[in-house]
């Protein structure tokens, strides 16, 4: 089985990345790669996988999905007591990495983390779907549970707590702000020799360097 997963090979083909080519600052590249994926992928083309470490240094990871960003960060929105809420409570930085195989780019983001305000979390909470507000009360996110009847119990007891009213945004759910220090773009090549373009924040200004694949 070792041997077959080793074996799996792939063509990559995009368009060169050049820095000279390239805008002075990353958020209208990342702009119009992103519009790009959404045109092109299938689904989830703002899935990216979220980073972060815990109180001893060990790193953890899971996918989330973009909700967001502008040239203050790039946002998502979780339980704040989960395992992630807790680590970035502790260590208040990340790492998110964005993956589209149609278009063969890659995009990672380092930054510092921020919550997002209490308004712009009802916002967006009030926005979603009745079940998915309902959601964020039934699940008390990574919490050990018996069975999935304790979930459809806990649905059924909020959704008589709520009949016939808005549902309220939970104080332990809301949004996250990565507020980035790096991003960098990876375009896949044939030739292997990939282009890589990293942007770094220095002294409140990018500076951009082309690196070796």
């Amino acid at each position: 089985m070792n041997h077959e997963i080793a074996a799996i090979r792939r063509d990559y083909a995009g368009d060169s990345l050049d820095a000279a080519s390239t805008p002075q600052t990353p958020l209208p590249l990342f702009n119009e790669w992103l519009t790009l994926a959404i045109e092109r992928e299938v689904d989830d083309a703002n899935a990216m996988t979220l980073a972060t470490v815990d109180s001893l240094g060990l790193p953890h990871a899971r996918v989330v999905l973009l909700k967001g960003f502008d040239e203050r960060g790039f946002m998502f929105y979780t339980n704040y007591q989960s395992h992630k809420g807790s680590e970035l409570a502790n260590v208040p930085h990340a790492a998110l990495v964005f993956w589209w195989p149609a278009l063969h780019r890659q995009v990672r983001i380092e930054g510092q983390v921020e919550q997002i305000d209490a308004e712009e979390s009802d916002r967006y909470f009030h926005s979603r779907p009745r079940n998915s507000q309902l959601s964020a009360w039934v699940a008390q996110q990574s919490v050990e549970i018996p069975d999935r009847e304790w979930l459809e119990e806990r649905k059924h007891r909020f959704e008589q707590v709520y009949e016939g009213q808005p549902v309220d945004r939970p104080h332990h759910w809301g949004g996250y702000r990565v507020v980035p220090k790096m991003i960098e773009f990876w375009q896949g090549q044939s030739d292997r020799l990939h282009d890589r373009l990293r942007y770094s924040l220095i002294d409140d200004g990018w500076f951009k360097v082309r690196l070796a694949p």
